[in-house]
């Protein structure tokens, strides 16, 4: 009992939760199995160390997000319509997770960044990974805006760089002032960062 999938996948969403509202470095796995209601053990033949768990929550994570974001960025809207609704989503999960908790939780992908980034070699590369992939997809529907003449911008692999950490930045204040309100100037900043003018009013803050 407990080295079955469910037990992996409730240490996973333990180690989730945790992690979000607390940190990394704080977490014991004792806490974590506590919290999951599995036994020590289970821990051990899933996982190696308290390290290859939080690399397998960010990868799950980022399978889940990506999906998300694939969805919204190749979908059938004009371009920058597609990054106007990834802002929305962005900002709509964000107050969800506060609704449900009391907090805004931020970016998984960003507090590990902050924590972590000097201490754990294997979660800041993954952590380069993701943001590097999250830019790229970012790039392609600049490029797109760009041939159709939408936005101004002279590099475009700057330009969306610019507007991940942007994003990035936002939900970091949104969790610092736990105020999704936080978000709403990312679009019309959005717009001035690609030289673009507004299209349709900014996104409205919650």
């Amino acid at each position: 009992m407990g080295r079955t999938s469910d037990a992996r996948d409730k240490i996973l969403t333990a180690a989730q939760s945790l992690i979000e509202l607390r940190g990394y470095s704080a977490l014991g796995v004792a806490e974590i199995c506590k919290t999951a209601g599995v036994p020590k053990g289970s821990f051990y033949y899933f996982f190696e160390s308290k390290e290859a768990l939080a690399l397998t929550v960010v990868d799950e994570h980022w399978a889940a997000q990506k999906r998300d974001w694939t969805r919204i960025l190749t979908g059938e809207a004009e371009p920058l319509q597609r990054l106007r609704l990834l802002f929305e989503e962005t900002q709509a999960v964000q107050h969800a997770g506060q609704q449900s908790c009391g907090t805004v939780s931020g970016c998984l992908f960003g507090n590990l960044t902050l924590e972590m980034s000097n201490h754990t070699e294997a979660i800041r590369t993954r952590l380069q990974e993701i943001f590097d992939a999250q830019v790229e997809m970012v790039e392609s529907v600049i490029v797109e805006a760009l041939g159709r003449g939408e936005v101004t911008v002279a590099d475009t692999r700057a330009a969306a760089q610019s507007v991940v950490a942007q994003l990035e930045g936002q939900v970091l204040f949104a969790k610092l002032y736990n105020n999704t309100g936080r978000l709403g100037p990312l679009w019309a900043n959005c717009l001035a960062l690609l030289g673009a003018r507004p299209t349709t009013e900014p996104v409205a803050g919650v």
